[in-house]
């Protein structure tokens, strides 16, 4: 009877001693991320500059990367330059600044970006010719509409698409591994009304600068689609936080009274809010 109870707790003993001296399961290894796109993904004009980019990308340490890599705890490489176009991911943009897809491998497990809107000049032009028409016209009318009709989203359709498509295929051919996310473009401008103290668009224009924006987002993602990759839609989530709203509730910046360096691009808040749009969509946690 002594002799069972003394096996039987020798065996308890070293089985506890087993569990007890198992090792620890390892922490999860941080996501490797890496960080593409335009001056939306770089946050052109919001403080502080990062100190890790040429100053020609115009990057800030506290743009949707950044914040995406903090919250999620992801081991980040930005590469994120103000006024890439797609074709910048295959090529370099500046002296001393390599094609963007450099930056991606075998081991990538995430990639974001905001591409396509500086493609052929359309979207920053349309914006500019729009704001000079408007002003001549002291905001009456649509001049901007009845100058260029739809050449502008024409161009989006026939030009932009195939273009962010061959982009998004490069990506992948580099990181055939990645979870690749693609953010569309927060609303500029309301869908009608506009304020042309902040923003020197017409009001007739308004609809039409909003109707650009929609056909680019879907271009964009029309390309996700087409790539199997994953896109980020602001088409709910910066309604009413477009550029003609009070600071404090706007995520873009507007040409007048505005607190950025670079106008009509997101501030803070709106680099922020990317972020957790991101972070939800992509299921980061």
């Amino acid at each position: 009877m002594q002799r069972g109870l003394f096996t039987s707790l020798a065996a308890a003993i070293a089985a506890l001693f087993v569990v007890t001296s198992a090792p620890a399961a390892q922490a999860e290894a941080p996501l490797n991320y890496v960080a593409l796109g335009d001056s939306y993904s770089a946050a052109s004009g919001v403080l502080p500059p990062d100190p890790a980019a040429s100053l020609l990308c115009l990057r800030s340490s506290r743009n949707y990367p950044h914040v995406i890599a903090a919250r999620t705890g992801a081991r980040l490489t930005d590469v994120t330059c103000g006024a890439a176009e797609t074709r910048h991911f295959t090529t370099a943009q500046y002296p001393g600044v390599a094609p963007q897809v450099n930056a991606l491998g075998a081991d990538t497990d995430l990639v974001t970006m905001t591409i396509g809107g500086n493609d052929s000049g359309v979207f920053i032009s349309a914006i500019l010719a729009c704001g000079a028409l408007g002003v001549l016209t002291l905001g009456h009318g649509s001049p901007c509409r009845d100058t260029y009709g739809s050449s502008f989203e024409d161009t989006v359709r026939t030009t932009t698409y195939p273009a962010l498509v061959g982009a998004l295929q490069a990506v992948r051919a580099r990181a055939p591994q990645a979870r690749v996310g693609i953010l569309g473009y927060p609303w500029i401008l309301p869908a009608t009304g506009g304020c042309f103290d902040k923003m020197p668009v017409a009001r007739g224009d308004v609809p039409y600068l909003r109707s650009l924006q929609t056909t680019l987002n879907d271009a964009v993602r029309r390309a996700a689609e087409a790539t199997g990759a994953t896109y980020v839609d602001f088409s709910a989530a910066s309604t009413g936080h477009d550029a003609c709203q009070r600071l404090g509730v706007r995520w873009i910046e507007p040409v007048l009274q505005t607190t950025n360096l670079v106008v009509v691009h997101p501030n803070a808040l709106g680099e922020a809010n990317m972020a957790a749009q991101a972070i939800q969509v992509l299921g980061l946690g």
